[in-house]
């Protein structure tokens, strides 16, 4: 069973649907013991970032988080996968989950619509399992203002929008974020999540 996170800022139930259309079974849960029984976990997200922290914080949630991430596929989506990382800069700096050495920091440039949203080409930087029969001219969507900054070992996927934005990260163990929406990404998105499924063992 997959763990959808209910903590208040997540597109949940679009992600439920996708799941469920893949038929991958999935629950939404907002407590500790469900997400520790499950099989693997989805940390959807929307908002900002250090709102998003708090809400996990009252939550509960967040060393256990911390600890099932390591043992676990874990998938962050969004603003999900952005509090994967050690630090934001939305407002104000904030801690994240920091299951991921970088930090999230405005998107600028005189040139660019931001938010960045709408259909973008994935471009492959590192293989990592989410990627598994995804082809070389793959679109998929996107709605936000801040992105991540990380080692590129970290970095499966990019896409171009003012330089290169962090699409698709993983951490080489258990611990994957799409700053894209796989739900509502088409094929693509689906395929992505159909790979994430097949982590669980």
């Amino acid at each position: 069973m997959i763990a959808i996170i209910d903590y208040g800022a997540g597109n949940i139930f679009s992600v439920k649907n996708a799941l469920d259309h893949l038929g991958l079974e999935s629950a939404l849960v907002s407590d500790e013991k469900s997400v520790r029984d499950a099989d693997a976990v989805i940390l959807p997200g929307v908002g900002a970032f250090p709102w998003a922290m708090e809400k996990l914080a009252e939550s509960g949630l967040v060393d256990t988080i911390k600890e099932e991430a390591a043992k676990k596929p874990f998938l962050g989506i969004c603003l999900g996968m952005q509090l994967i990382f050690s630090k934001g800069y939305e407002f104000e700096e904030c801690g994240g989950l920091a299951l991921i050495d970088g930090a999230v920091r405005k998107m600028e440039s005189p040139d660019l619509i931001i938010p960045h949203m709408g259909w973008n080409k994935l471009e492959k930087l590192n293989d990592c399992p989410l990627m598994n029969e995804i082809g070389d001219d793959e679109y998929v969507y996107f709605v936000h203002s801040y992105k991540a900054e990380c080692a590129d070992e970290n970095i499966s996927a990019y896409v171009e929008y003012g330089g290169r934005v962090p699409a698709l990260v993983y951490d080489g163990g258990f611990v994957y974020g799409a700053q894209f929406h796989p739900e509502k990404s088409g094929d693509t998105g689906l395929q992505i999540l159909r790979n994430f499924g097949e982590l669980i063992k």
